[in-house]
């Protein structure tokens, strides 16, 4: 009546093998027969500990090279005709070449082919990217289940009940984008479906019993086409005879969930931390006979889970009569940490309530092992009841400890003026007064922020953090980066310059070293996106700033130039977007806390002499619940976080913004509310699309459009980057408009990074003596 089951697990490793292993077979140090040898390994691991945390089936599917969307683009048979891809080339060959774009010498003509990588946007509302798959009215598909199949069987060797886990069809396609105009990809279901339909038999014939299908679009506010698509999809699918259960997580399927419960399943997983007022409903419409999976443990964040809480929530289904009830994570356990239990560096107070994947399937091991017990009309005895009572102990400890509050962060918060987030003026006259300070020439040329962290500066990082360099050596060695990247820039002309964060391991784990309220972990990594991994800062108590965080880097780099050089800082969303945070008070009011220290380090960077200060939020939109009734208030402190953070300043002074791989056209207002004087954005991928919509808005400050993917190790052509200047210009006043890259530079390396500035440089030249041609025709012509 009762079991239990994750809906997908890290795939990275404890130890971030899979990273290691991507990256030295792109570097070409190893083969392709390696890679999937390390593959091979993690998953039995991953499987091993899934069973040995009692877990009643093993997720079969969940693993990827890059990304879970980029294999079922090959799974479905749906790889963009624009790649040309040969009969010859391999598959795994083929799927690097998608999701992080070529470059192809032509000899015979001396010409270059340019391959871009599928378009990268964040999943859903976390930090998770994901690569989206391109639709047309002649994209076609055929089942290719050899890979799945072989991890099948690879499974299958440890005896264990499988289940596998694959992306729904409608979710493949809404997350889809339409790459041909007047299409949309909602009429390719027809031909979809059957597809769908036979990868079902085949993974029938192979002796799966349970398939999960991922539909988190059913917590949007879908199309009704969409919606009303579900039940005959459904229905076709059923026709395979395999069991199905439909998984939705990440938010509410309130509005339709009468009918979700209805759908042609055999079971329903449901989110009970996001969406936790779902299960009364579901409890009502959900037919008996179908398997009802419950989300209790938190696939999003690390907090220990209330488990007299969970096991209330398992009462009320076998009290409405549900005859199999299974218990899960929230979502994929992809989001959060390997393991913390044999953690070094978290704050020794704050460990014992942290949980990462390995704990998590503990905790529902323990939760089923009650429930059962509870079942029986018993109560825990023995081992079980000593765990039980410990873990319990524990979560009810953090919540009286100490450690969580500050007053006096309290009180200022309480006390904030209501100005306090609004600057001198208008933008119309703080653009004046910025440009007669700053002299910049049309078409504006700058980077986001970071430049290469070479193998050097992350092992100097590293020997400091060891006390094996001292700190004046330590600096010495980083003064001399930052020297080295702020000539680099001049050399090639640039106009604003960045000092190239060498000191910055990471740019929210940075902050939360310097602030109150943070703790960090050895090795709590999570995947952001192929081989790019990040390891989150742990907020767990109120925040402040004790001193100056960048303002001495910031006036050095500063001084090595006449040209301004940006304050780099990391805006409050963002900041807590990518923490695990606390989740015993309000999001709001943790940002608002993070606002106040940003502040501080704004005003006291202005004070040095810095006359550019950029403040970070990529994190901005993912922030954004995701249902529309919820925007508004999400929308109205978040904006006001950041202008909190950055009102201290005269109207000289320039505040940049960053935001990135996000859908932003539907927040446009909130945006410009932010009010920063300058945004920058990533559009390259989507080849200016992304920008149309702060055109037909008339977005009123300046922006830089991204004019080059810096994910991909391609360097761009000088016509290309004329080509989206171009077009960004027939959207956006040209006096408005900045040149820069999509995003920060730290991740590649400086040959392709001083190739590709160059090229962007000499490409804004070509658009300045096309505007100066312009003006001298229309003088002599007055």
């Amino acid at each position: 009546m009762i079991k239990t089951h994750t809906l997908g697990f890290p795939r990275i490793g404890e130890n971030r093998e899979l990273k290691f292993a991507l990256e030295s077979h792109w570097r070409g140090e190893t083969t392709e027969e390696e890679l999937r040898a390390t593959a091979h390994e993690l998953r039995l691991k991953h499987w091993q500990a899934q069973i040995d945390s009692g877990l009643d089936f093993i997720t079969v599917g969940d693993f990827a090279f890059y990304d879970q969307m980029a294999d079922h683009i090959q799974l479905l048979g749906c790889e963009p005709a624009r790649f040309e891809f040969k009969a010859e080339q391999s598959k795994l060959q083929r799927y690097f070449t998608m999701v992080r774009g070529k470059s192809t010498e032509n000899h015979s003509c001396a010409h270059v082919h340019e391959t871009w990588a599928l378009e990268m946007t964040k999943w859903f509302d976390t930090n998770y990217h994901y690569m989206v798959p391109e639709f047309t009215s002649s994209t076609v598909f055929k089942a290719h289940t050899a890979s799945l199949v072989e991890q099948i069987e690879q499974a299958k060797t440890l005896n264990h009940p499988i289940k596998v886990s694959l992306i729904g069809p409608l979710t493949f396609l809404y997350q889809g984008k339409s790459k041909q105009t007047g299409f949309e990809q909602f009429d390719l279901l027809e031909k979809l479906l059957p597809v769908y339909g036979q990868i079902l038999a085949e993974l029938k014939a192979h002796g799966i019993e349970w398939v999960q299908l991922d539909e988190p679009v059913l917590g949007l506010d879908l199309p009704g086409n969409y919606l009303a698509a579900f039940e005959r999809s459904y229905l076709q699918l059923k026709s395979s005879s395999i069991k199905i259960l439909l998984a939705t997580y990440f938010s509410t399927t309130q509005g339709h969930t009468s009918p979700v419960c209805k759908l042609p399943v055999d079971g329903l997983h449901i989110d009970c931390v996001r969406a936790e007022e779902d299960l009364p409903l579901v409890l009502d419409w959900l037919p008996n006979y179908k398997v009802l999976s419950l989300g209790l443990i938190d696939g999003r964040n690390i907090w220990k889970t209330d488990l007299e809480a969970a096991l209330n929530k398992i009462s009320k289904t076998f009290d409405a009569g549900k005859g199999e009830v299974w218990l899960a994570p929230s979502c994929s356990l992809l989001h959060v940490p390997y393991r913390f239990n044999n953690d070094t560096t978290v704050n020794p107070q704050v460990l014992p309530w942290l949980a990462g994947a390995i704990e998590k399937l503990e905790e529902l091991e323990l939760l089923k092992q009650a429930a059962k017990t509870q079942l029986q009309g018993k109560t825990l005895t023995g081992a079980l009841a000593t765990l039980w009572n410990e873990h319990q102990t524990t979560v009810k400890q953090r919540t009286q400890s100490p450690l969580l509050n500050n007053a006096e962060v309290k009180a200022r918060l309480a006390a904030l003026a209501p100005t306090a987030d609004q600057r001198g003026s208008e933008f119309a006259i703080r653009q004046q007064v910025q440009r007669e300070r700053f002299k910049l020439p049309a078409f504006p040329t700058t980077t986001i922020g970071s430049f290469p962290q070479t193998k050097n500066i992350r092992n100097l990082r590293a020997r400091f953090k060891k006390n094996e360099i001292d700190e004046t050596t330590y600096w010495q060695h980083i003064s001399q980066e930052i020297r080295q990247a702020i000539e680099f820039q001049e050399r090639i002309g640039l106009d604003v310059l960045v000092h190239g964060e060498a000191e910055r391991n990471d740019m929210v784990e940075y902050f939360g070293e310097q602030l109150e309220g943070f703790t960090f972990s050895a090795n709590g990594w999570v995947q952001s996106y192929g081989s790019r991994c990040v390891k989150p800062p742990i907020l767990f108590g109120d925040v402040s700033r004790p001193k100056a965080m960048t303002v001495d880097v910031a006036r050095f780099a500063q001084s090595l130039s006449e040209k301004p050089v940006k304050g780099m800082l990391t805006g409050p969303v963002t900041i807590l977007q990518w923490s695990f945070v606390r989740n015993d008070q309000a999001r709001a009011t943790t940002a608002l806390q993070i606002a106040l220290a940003i502040r501080d380090e704004v005003a006291e960077l202005e004070a040095a002499g810095i006359g550019m200060i950029q403040i970070d939020e990529p994190a901005y939109r993912e922030g954004l619940p995701l249902r529309k009734a919820r925007w508004d208030e999400y929308l109205n402190w978040a904006s006001k976080a950041f202008r909190i953070s950055a009102s201290p300043v005269r109207n000289d002074t320039q505040i940049h913004t960053h935001m990135c791989y996000s859908e932003f056209n539907d927040i446009l207002p909130a945006i410009a509310a932010m009010d920063a004087d300058v945004i920058t954005i990533e559009t390259s991928r989507s080849d200016m699309e992304l920008l149309r919509g702060f055109g037909e808005f008339h977005y009123p400050n300046e922006i830089g459009p991204g004019v080059y993917d810096i994910h991909s190790p391609r360097v761009p052509g000088q016509d290309e980057i004329v080509r989206l200047i171009r077009k960004a210009a027939q959207v956006i006043p040209p006096e408005n408009l900045w040149v820069n890259p999509d995003c920060g530079l730290k991740t590649r390396g400086w040959e392709e990074t001083e190739a590709a500035l160059a090229v962007m440089v000499k490409a804004t030249q070509v658009l300045r003596d096309e505007l100066q041609a312009e003006n001298r025709s229309e003088k002599t012509a007055a």
